[in-house]
Parts: structure tokens; sequence; C-alpha cells
């Protein structure tokens, strides 16, 4: 048998030596976070973890332990009748579970006597987050990061999208966490990742950055919907160099518009956003608002929540979040088209 057992620290290395990362809890702890690449073979799923817990508690830790052995063993025939069919000698599993090792123990047992190369984590998930998150200031730190600024609609993702287009490096905050990024920045039927999960995203795109060259990333502030972007990375952005897109107001209004189609095919979804408004703005603008949207005028309020929501503070709030925004590089796009923006992006490069 051949298992061998490393640190969550060496994990984090060596996460590309493997063939296949395999995470042997159960399926609700596997969405709430796991490693980048996991796939999730269940030593006990969720129902079965239950079942076991309360006869341990009811019963006995003894009989609990017999159950929870049969479950086990069946599980783990399941996956490898269903994973390992083709798998040759050489195949190389990185393997762990929540702490104690008992649930990756067993799997990574069969397989190592199976005769696979198997590695487990010592500590488990528990031990890699606490990896993760002592390393991930150490990439924030070792990156140059170039801001993208810019009044909303002014087209800064776009850019960003632009930019990797065009061989930059990216750091997409908003794709990461599944928000826009703004109180109207919910993306229906897109759930947003748990923070843990968005933090081991995070760590996951900084560490496969060259540090060498620049890293673009749109201005966000400390949360992007319901997440906090983790401090040391809004840290470094903020005294970070910045670069301020310029956008007529025209063409903001209809690059909301392209950029937030299901608030023209769904007015009632737009109207339950602006409800959030009503704090800032008043019931009285926010009614008279979802007055309009119900009435098929968008594009006045698109244009209305620029200059009376968006707009006011923008710079003065930017200036005091990014250290640099006073000195910001202007990149003044001639309009939204992608013509535009590639060219942009080709200007910010070539500079």
């Amino acid at each position: 048998m051949s298992v061998e057992r490393i640190a969550a620290s060496q994990a984090l290395q060596r996460l590309a030596d493997f063939d296949a990362i395999i995470d042997a809890r159960s399926e609700s702890e596997f969405a709430l976070d796991h490693l980048p690449g996991a796939v999730n073979w269940p030593s006990l799923d969720d129902e079965q973890r239950a079942r076991v817990g309360t006869l341990y508690h009811r019963a006995s830790p003894f009989e609990a332990r017999k159950l929870g052995a049969a479950l086990v063993a069946r599980n783990i025939a399941a996956h490898i009748e269903r994973e390992l069919q083709e798998a040759t000698r050489g195949w190389r599993p990185l393997i762990y579970c929540w702490r104690g090792g008992q649930r990756s123990g067993a799997l990574a047992l069969v397989l190592g006597q199976i005769g696979f190369r198997v590695t487990l984590i010592e500590g488990g998930y528990k031990a890699f987050r606490a990896a993760i998150l002592a390393d991930l200031p150490v990439h924030a730190a070792r990156l140059q990061f170039r801001v993208v600024c810019g009044p909303t609609g002014s087209g800064k993702t776009r850019l960003l999208h632009a930019l990797e287009q065009v061989g930059a490096q990216v750091l997409d905050l908003e794709a990461l966490a599944s928000h826009r990024a703004s109180v109207l920045g919910l993306i229906p039927g897109q759930p947003q990742p748990t923070q843990k999960h968005f933090e081991t995203c995070v760590w996951d795109a900084l560490r496969r950055f060259d540090a060498a060259r620049p890293v673009y990333v749109e201005a966000e502030s400390k949360k992007v919907g319901n997440l906090t972007v983790p401090e040391p990375l809004i840290t470094a952005m903020r005294a970070s160099d910045c670069l301020r897109v310029e956008l007529s107001d025209d063409e903001r209004v209809a690059l909301l518009l392209e950029d937030y189609p299901f608030f023209v095919r769904d007015p009632e979804f737009f109207c339950q956003r602006l409800d959030t408004l009503a704090a800032l703005r008043g019931r009285a603008l926010v009614e008279d608002w979802k007055a309009s949207v119900r009435a098929g005028r968008i594009e006045p309020v698109v244009r209305a929540l620029l200059e009376q929501h968006y707009d006011p503070g923008y710079a003065s709030s930017t200036r005091r979040n990014f250290a640099r925004f006073a000195q910001a590089r202007p990149v003044a796009l001639a309009d939204r088209s992608a013509a535009s923006l590639a060219h942009a992006a080709m200007e910010i490069l070539g500079a």
C-alpha cells in the first residue's frame, strides 16, 4: 500500500501534481467550499451522516461505527466502480476530508491496497483553509495591480474582458462572486458562492499570476453583493495605480441596457431590485421609477439611476478609497463597441 501524508502548506504548492483531487466529505460540506478542481466522493452522504450521528447519540458509539463502516464500504465500492474502471496504476489522487481523517483515510486505505499512489492532506480541509488564509496575503503583496475605475456603465468590466483577450492578466472579482457589485447587481439564476469558496477562488486566481506582469482588476468596494473581498487584496488594490474609464452618458445608458437584459425582460424583477433603494432614495422616488418600468419606460429610469443614485459622489468616493485615483490615466472610449474596447486595451498594454 502506498499512502503519503503531506501538510496542507505542501498541498498548496503541489495541486498540479495530482490526477484527481478528491473530497471525501458530504455533498453539503463540499458545496460550502472545496479545493480548486476537487471532485466529491462522499464517504458518507448527508442523509447517512445524520443516521450515523443519531445512532451514536441515541444508542451507542459502537453501533454507530458498525453502521458507518458498512455505509462507507458501500460508497467507496460505488465510487471505484463508477470512476476508476479505466484508471491505470500510475493514477495519483490527493484525498482529504474535514479534519480527523477517518473518511479520507478509509478511501485512501482501499485505493492504496489496489495499488494507487495516494496522498492525504494532514488535517484535511480545515488545515487547507488555514493555509489558504495565510497564503493569500503573500500573493496580494507580490502582485502589481492596475485598478480600472470609472462610473457605473462606463464599460469597466467590458474593458477587463478586452484586456484579457489581448493577453493581459485579469482578476474578475465580479465573475468569481457571481454578482455585478452594485445594489442592483444581483444576477437572476446565479446564486453567489459562500464566503469561504469565494476566498478560495480568489486565492486560486492570485496564485496563478506572473508577478512580473501587472494584474488588471476593477475598482470594487469591500463588498461584492453579499461577499467581502479579502482584506489583503482590497488593501493592495487601494494602494495601486489606477485607470479612469470615460464614456458618454448616452453610451453608458445603452451599455447598461445591454448588460442587464433581464431587467428589460422582467420588469417585476427590476421593480423588486429598485425596492432595495427606498431607504437611500426615498419611497416616493422609487415608486415613480417602478411605475415607469411597468409602463415600459426603462431607459429613462436607467438614466435617472445614473444621475440620482450612482454618479453623485462617485469621484470623491473613489478618490477617498483609492490613493492614486487623482493620478489615474484616462481611458476615453469613443463608444461601447467591441472595436473601441479592443483599441483601448491595446493602447493600455502598449503604454
